[in-house]
């Protein structure tokens, strides 16, 4: 069993019907968000306070099972200039471990300023700091999926 990291194309042929599911990978916690099958819209699910990759993949394994999934999106943390740096190499490490344990595609997306653009989103909507700090991460996971969802749908 082993996951390909694939390209767009690939992903909505392989995935077809099935739902998706967002990751947005922090330091200290693994935000997570879900899509239904037909690819309409993307909800935050929860956020996993990471430990081990044992457990945290464990956890993933749970959900891919509970919502079918047929493709992980996973956010890749680029520069503000496009360039790759110390996050996207840990990202990149995470997907090729967790392709080893899934048979799924992994699928990267740019998510630059999606933490940011949700925080000012809870901000407007006058969340506590405490209210943001449990709902950003996946929250973000969520913004990072619809992007794709939206991506997805224009290619038709």
């Amino acid at each position: 069993m082993a996951a390909d990291i694939v390209e767009i194309d690939a992903l909505k042929e392989r995935a077809a019907g099935k739902a998706l599911i967002g990751l947005d990978l922090g330091s200290k916690t693994i935000g997570i968000a879900t899509s239904d099958p037909l690819w309409t819209v993307a909800a935050p699910r929860e956020t996993i306070k990471r430990t081990k990759f044992k457990a945290d993949s464990e956890r993933l394994l749970e959900i891919i099972k509970e919502v079918d999934a047929g493709a992980i999106i996973l956010g890749l943390p680029l520069n503000m200039d496009g360039s790759e740096g110390p996050r996207v190499q840990s990202t990149r490490t995470f997907a090729r471990n967790l392709s080893a344990k899934i048979d799924i595609p992994i699928f990267f997306w740019d998510e630059r300023l999606s933490t940011v653009a949700v925080t000012r989103t809870l901000l407007e909507a006058d969340t506590s700091r405490k209210k943001r700090a449990e709902v950003v991460d996946k929250m973000a996971a969520s913004f990072i999926l619809q992007g794709v969802l939206e991506r997805l749908r224009s290619m038709s």
